[in-house]
């Protein structure tokens, strides 16, 4: 063999060896980042899932509205990403505890029985108007000490959280999707399945409960999402007591 031929066996071998190197990191590098969010959606391989919706008032068929189809797609498409399965259930035939299958519920507790019993259970320090008078405090969040009214169209808001519970069998979290109008369930799913990796670096494994705004949807979509404050502590402290109520249990 002379130095030609021996210098182009080496550069094919060399050029062999680059590609198997590159290919063998990328594929560690991919295999880490499936890791990381099937951990961070408690998705391990062919796992299942629940993605509880509303059902339709029209009859007793499942029927879902536009938007929150939009939301449930939004979802379906991060639970493949993960290499694992869903199941749609309705609001009212949702009967598991906590921590046996990660659950994406998506809706407002007006209109979905799991979102209330969760608001109720897990984030005390959350109320919802759910009045069904046209009011202008119809549909708005009390967070704390704060209050957030809806403008149609204009600025609504929506509640994109990540729960778990001590006292669960197991390490599955459920995910709430609670927005003023269904536009922005739509939009906390999308904002889910754009920056799931952030808020992995940020909150890991644990629980989260961000306040969004979605800005001019009659114009935007769900597209134009800002993140109004991370309300962790102050959604999952209950509520003081009404002051009325206060005063009765003094007179007592």
């Amino acid at each position: 063999m002379n130095d030609d031929v021996r210098n182009i066996v080496l550069g094919v071998v060399a050029t062999g060896l680059s590609a198997l190197l590159g290919w063998l990191a990328r594929t560690h590098l991919w295999r880490r980042r499936l890791r990381r969010m099937q951990a961070f959606f408690g998705l391990p391989d062919n796992s299942e899932s629940l993605l509880v919706v509303n059902r339709g008032a029209a009859g007793p068929d499942l029927s879902v509205m536009r938007y929150d189809v939009f939301a449930l797609l939004e979802l379906a498409a991060l639970i493949k990403d993960c290499h694992a399965h869903a199941q749609i259930v309705p609001h009212d035939l949702a009967r598991q505890g906590f921590g046996e299958r990660t659950e994406f519920c998506v809706g407002g507790p007006a209109s979905n029985r799991r979102m209330a019993a969760h608001l109720a259970s897990l984030l005390p320090g959350v109320q919802v108007n759910v009045d069904t008078e046209p009011t202008p405090d119809r549909g708005a969040f009390r967070i704390g000490a704060e209050h957030y009214r809806v403008e149609p169209g204009l600025v609504e808001h929506v509640l994109l959280a990540r729960l778990t519970v001590d006292q669960s069998q197991g390490e599955r979290p459920v995910f709430l999707f609670c927005g003023q109008t269904a536009i922005t369930n739509q939009a906390a799913a999308r904002y889910l399945a754009r920056h799931h990796e952030r808020l992995t670096r940020k909150y890991g494994s644990g629980s989260f409960v961000l306040l969004l705004k979605v800005v001019n949807s009659q114009a935007y979509g769900p597209d134009v999402v800002e993140l109004v404050a991370d309300v962790t502590r102050a959604a999952r402290t209950p509520l003081p007591a009404p002051e009325a109520q206060r005063t009765s249990h003094r007179a007592s």
